[in-house]
């Protein structure tokens, strides 16, 4: 009895006290509806917050996939010279340069005008802010040059890495002819690539400004003389020299397999060597494009030089219809060509052999797969290159030349600012890109818009180089005119120091592998 009557009073004080002093029950639902309404708000709340800042985060260049398979402890070069030799893929080359230097806020070797000092050997003081040998840091450079090597070591530090690329000599004579056709003399009078090969004497005269173009191109742009004779001695000589100089020689018919021995040899990210193949040409109306060409190939038609007084380019293009006999009596024409890139594609294998064909097949196989995941998200049509004139932004157009279409790319539309910005690095044409540069490296210089520059310097065509005071080759002529000359002895650079003239490193040049 006891025990029942103390639980009742027990109860009364409960409910006293839960109604009473704490408020009734409808308010403590009332209350816990109103913490459930808030947490559901604030969640809800921190979910879309997430959601509307997710593409930066997700941008596929910050992507794990970006950095590619391992590369052990090694560190990043930053001191790297290319020397970009003709009709070789060498623009898609510089791009990724660009690429990497920019992106590491690093300092370019850049030419004057756009090449350094091409056809002529290279001389220091052909780079722009060169102050006397390493005075300044300079980390990549990558222009069109003839190679001269001690005039490149007074402006690349002694840590540098040089490579190169070549390309079998027919395929090359086939992109050079179609390019500089009403260029080269050699090529111009003929009517066709079959024709030349026929009989290479007949139309080639070694005297003649441009011919260079028409024989032995790897040769020549190593700095050598590209009108020997050849004879095995001098052929091995000649190897021998770029095999002391260059770390690497890749090849353009194995492109891939060459950026996963540039990779490893620079310790770059993966992204740092995918690519989309830039200032491709079109073989013909409606079909595929081609290796790349060089600013000369987009330069020289696009101020129609070789147009006779200015008039069009004729729009036909040019025959490259080979037969095999004409294809190995191009080999013999160009043999010291021939015997180097026979060497150095031994030796590219060779490279591969310890690499080991497993794991280059693997990482083959994974830098296509990244090509093509950044092609999906940065371009337009499926990545397809496009002509020139379907692009809609202007400053991403390549110039074009008057004999073979150069096709570029379009962007997709609606990518958040990280990836454009990274996409657009990947198809800058090579003449805007290397404005950009020149205007962020030199910003105290009166500059033009980056890509405005290089259409001020060419105009449009039907114009002339000549008239802009440019040679043939791009480079700026003393005094304009179809009377200019090219830079002498006692000129002065941009920042009005002396300049010295080639004509030394000329001489030098005709008795080397003599």
């Amino acid at each position: 009895m006891d025990t029942a009557m103390l639980f009742r009073r027990r109860a009364r004080m409960l409910r006293w006290l839960v109604c009473g002093r704490l408020g009734p029950i409808w308010m403590w639902k009332a209350l816990l509806l109103f913490v459930v309404i808030a947490f559901t708000g604030q969640l809800l709340g921190v979910i879309f917050n997430k959601s509307s800042v997710q593409p930066a985060a997700r941008s596929v260049f910050s992507s794990p996939d970006a950095q590619g398979p391992s590369l052990g402890s090694c560190q990043p070069h930053t001191h790297i010279m290319f020397l970009k030799t003709h009709k070789t893929a060498s623009s898609t080359v510089l791009n990724m340069l660009y690429r990497f230097g920019e992106e590491h806020d690093l300092r370019f070797a850049l030419p004057l005008g756009y090449q350094l000092g091409y056809p002529l050997p290279f001389n220091a003081h052909r780079v722009k802010g060169y102050r006397g040998p390493r005075a300044v840091e300079f980390h990549i450079m990558g222009n069109h040059m003839r190679f001269n090597k001690p005039e490149v070591e007074k402006v690349m530090p002694a840590d540098t890495f040089y490579f190169s690329i070549i390309r079998d000599p027919v395929a090359l004579a086939e992109s050079s002819f179609a390019y500089y056709k009403e260029v080269a003399p050699a090529f111009r009078k003929t009517k066709g690539l079959g024709d030349f090969a026929d009989d290479p004497k007949k139309y080639y005269d070694p005297r003649l400004r441009n011919n260079h173009y028409a024989r032995n191109l790897l040769w020549f742009d190593f700095g050598m003389d590209h009108n020997a004779n050849f004879s095995m001695t001098l052929a091995q000589r000649g190897k021998a020299m770029i095999h002391r100089a260059f770390k690497l020689i890749l090849v353009s018919e194995y492109f891939d397999q060459s950026m996963i021995l540039l990779r490893h040899a620079l310790c770059w990210p993966l992204d740092a060597v995918v690519s989309f193949s830039l200032n491709a040409r079109q073989q013909k109306p409606g079909g595929n494009a081609g290796i790349s060409g060089s600013w000369v190939d987009k330069a020289v038609a696009a101020a129609g030089v070789g147009g006779r007084g200015g008039r069009s380019q004729a729009k036909t293009l040019p025959n490259l219809s080979l037969t095999e006999e004409q294809r190995e009596k191009l080999r013999q024409w160009n043999a010291l060509d021939w015997y180097l890139y026979k060497a150095f594609n031994r030796t590219f294998w060779e490279e591969i052999d310890r690499f080991g064909h497993t794991q280059m097949e693997r990482e083959v196989a994974l830098l296509r797969m990244r090509r093509e995941d950044l092609a999906r998200v940065c371009l337009r049509d499926g990545g397809k290159p496009v002509e020139a004139h379907r692009i809609r932004d202007k400053n991403i157009r390549p110039f074009q030349s008057g004999l073979v279409k150069i096709l570029g790319y379009e962007l997709q539309p609606g990518l958040d600012n990280t990836t454009r910005t990274a996409c657009l690095r990947m198809i800058r044409p090579e003449i805007q890109y290397k404005d950009l540069l020149d205007a962020k490296q030199f910003p105290r210089a009166v500059q033009a818009q980056p890509g405005q520059q290089s259409q001020g310097l060419m105009v449009a065509a039907g114009g002339s180089f000549l008239r802009q005071g440019l040679s043939r080759t791009g480079e700026r002529l003393v005094g304009g005119g179809a009377g200019g000359r090219t830079v002498d002895e006692g000129e002065r650079d941009w920042d009005r120091s002396r300049l010295r003239s080639n004509q030394t490193l000329a001489g030098q040049e005709k008795r080397r592998l003599r």
